[in-house]
This record gives structure tokens, C-alpha cells and sequence, in this order.
């Protein structure tokens, strides 16, 4: 039992990392070589894998929240029609919406791993 709460505290980590290798496909199509610099974005969730940091966790945990809250907002604002947007960014958004709440929760997920006590 104590592998599987092993393997679950990197579900966040692979998370990110796999909606980091997505933009890069969907944007290598596209764009070509300019692409590559979106896989640095996994650099750090690669690199809480492979050698775990508090201060690290909790930073990226901290900034994917704000993030997230922003673009919950954004999201929320949009389907309230309190402000207007161009079309589309509003298909972007109807796409994105699940992304949205499920990276707020993973970002969340980061912040609990980060406050856990170390065994």
C-alpha cells in the first residue's frame, strides 16, 4: 500500500509534463522548430520526479494555482458575459474549460504533496 501512495504524489508531475508534450505537438505542426522551447516547461515537473525539492514543489504549486485561478476567472467571466471576447477565443475556452479546473486541482495536489510531512 505504501507504493501506491508512492506513485500517487506523481500523478501531478506527469500531469503537466503530458500537457506540456501536447502544446508541443499541437504547436510543432504548426510552427516547426519554435515549438521546442515549450518542452522546457516540463523541465522542473521532470525534474520533482527525479530529485524532489519542497521550496520547488511549493513554487510551482503556488504559481500554477494563480495560474489556474486567472484563468478560472477568465473562464467564469466569459460565460457570465461580463466582458467579450473574440469567437475564437471563445472555443478556446469551451475546449479549455476542463483543463482549467483540472490543473487548479493538480496545482492544488502539488501544494498538499509540498505541506505533507516528509516520512
Amino acid at each position: 500500500m505504501k507504493s501506491i501512495s508512492n506513485y500517487t504524489k506523481l500523478v501531478p508531475y506527469l500531469y503537466f509534463i503530458a500537457i506540456t508534450a501536447y502544446w508541443f505537438t499541437i504547436v510543432n505542426r504548426t510552427e516547426g522548430l519554435t515549438a521546442y522551447p515549450i518542452l522546457l516547461f516540463a523541465i522542473p515537473f521532470l525534474w520533482q520526479i527525479l530529485k524532489p525539492s519542497k521550496k520547488l514543489n511549493f513554487t510551482l504549486g503556488i504559481t500554477f494555482m494563480c495560474i489556474s485561478s486567472y484563468l478560472i476567472l477568465a473562464f467564469v467571466s466569459d460565460m457570465l458575459q461580463i466582458i467579450s471576447l473574440s469567437y475564437p477565443i471563445k472555443q478556446f475556452m469551451v475546449y479549455g474549460g476542463l483543463f482549467i479546473f483540472a490543473s487548479f486541482a493538480m496545482a492544488l495536489w502539488i501544494i498538499k504533496n509540498s505541506l505533507a510531512k516528509s516520512v
